[in-house]
């Protein structure tokens, strides 16, 4: 947005917003009891969308691709140091299942928006092989996807303001389902009530204020939580980007070596399974640090901001509203298959909530779902269930684009 009040290059005044914003929802989220019941989270999505769509802050900027590329990757493992990694493994393999049925939902919702819209929509056959990507694996496979078919870049531009103002809504869809009586009738969600009983026992606090109550946490706490998190990201990413480097990928290659490379090459997978191996070698280290949550969850709020400043509504309404219409389809249908089969094979809600917000959104954004809600368990095996989507996302859009591109 070129005529926002303040301009993308004005580096420290966009930090500053960010970080203000961010500090303001978790004040708000701690204080009140509105703020507690809608969570922080979405405050400061809210707020970004508001302070975007307003003309106040840019849609684009170097500082918000700098929390994707520095911030989240930093996060993680601060997020990960204090969860019990012995149940990563029980719990991935459970949401496996049911993450593979959710992205069965995104391409059916896929293959019914195509054939719905694909009369009204230029180029559907690319953007559709682009989408059924990107909700399998989350944006990174919308830049694969993308770059890919070689789909014209405007209607890319366009399908990415769609897409970024589709799933910040559907993000606050997500958060807000668990309170919902209607659900919580008919599914089993054991992680809502461990933190409900939280909250009843604290004398009328919010969750919140009582979760993140004063901790005795030292200088040498934060300069270790910090410095090891910045050392775990540097040895993952190198290793990743060294695999990366010698396992061949691409369309000449098989199946076998492109599995292999998504897995060894991906930069989340590595971080997340080299802090899993040092929780396991140097557990009292681990033990020994406070203040690592706090920090990373801070880390965390600055990254929610960041999604909702994207969800530009007066460019889709002025660019391509079918575009939004379009991606809603999918999302709709990839939420109704996902709710329905989770409930007949009888899938905690919070299991088959974070499956679907990685598919639309990737691994980043439900891990930092389950932190939000304070579901701490899920957050490691999200992680490592949603890098899943990377992998066999690039597949299904590539199969369902080649497949449009015969009916257009």
């Amino acid at each position: 947005m070129e005529s926002a009040l303040i301009k993308s290059d004005d580096l420290i005044t966009l930090w500053g917003i960010i970080t203000v914003w961010a500090a303001i929802s978790i004040y708000l989220e701690q204080r009140f009891k509105w703020a507690a019941r809608l969570s922080g989270a979405i405050v400061a999505l809210v707020g970004a969308i508001i302070l975007s769509n307003t003309g106040i802050i840019p849609t684009e900027s170097p500082v918000y691709d700098a929390v994707w590329a520095f911030i989240i990757p930093l996060a993680i493992p601060l997020l990960l140091f204090h969860v019990n990694f012995k149940k990563v493994g029980q719990e991935s393999g459970k949401m496996l299942i049911i993450f593979l049925i959710s992205s069965i939902g995104t391409v059916a919702g896929t293959i019914t928006s195509f054939f719905l819209l694909k009369d009204s929509i230029p180029f559907l056959d690319k953007i559709g092989g682009i989408m059924s990507g990107s909700y399998v694996g989350g944006g990174v496979n919308l830049a694969a996807m993308a770059a890919k078919f070689e789909a014209p870049g405007e209607m890319v531009s366009a399908t990415v303001v769609a897409d970024n103002l589709l799933m910040a809504l559907y993000f606050v869809v997500l958060m807000i389902i668990p309170g919902l009586s209607f659900f919580r009738k008919r599914y089993n969600h054991p992680h809502v009530l461990e933190v409900e009983r939280t909250e009843g026992a604290n004398g009328g606090r919010t969750l919140a204020e009582e979760y993140w109550g004063k901790k005795e946490i030292s200088l040498k706490d934060i300069a270790l939580s910090v410095g090891t998190a910045f050392l775990l990201v540097i040895i993952a990413f190198k290793v990743a980007e060294w695999f990366g480097a010698i396992i061949p990928s691409g369309e000449d290659v098989s199946f076998f070596f492109n599995l292999l490379n998504g897995l060894f090459g991906d930069n989340y997978l590595v971080l997340t399974t080299f802090t899993f191996i040092a929780l396991a070698l140097f557990p009292k280290y681990f033990e020994s640090i406070n203040g690592s949550q706090e920090i990373g969850t801070f880390l965390i709020y600055l990254f929610f901001v960041v999604i909702g400043i994207p969800a530009s509504i007066p460019l889709i309404v002025q660019n391509a509203p079918l575009l939004l219409v379009f991606v809603a389809i999918i999302v709709l249908i990839n939420m109704i298959i996902s709710l329905s089969a989770g409930k007949l094979l009888k899938y905690n809600l919070e299991d088959i909530l974070l499956v679907s917000n990685a598919n639309i959104g990737g691994p980043t954004t439900a891990a930092a779902m389950a932190i939000a809600k304070g579901w701490k368990n899920l957050i490691g095996p999200i992680l490592v269930v949603g890098t899943i989507g990377y992998i066999i996302g690039n597949y299904i859009g590539t199969t369902l684009g080649l497949w449009f591109g015969t009916m257009m």
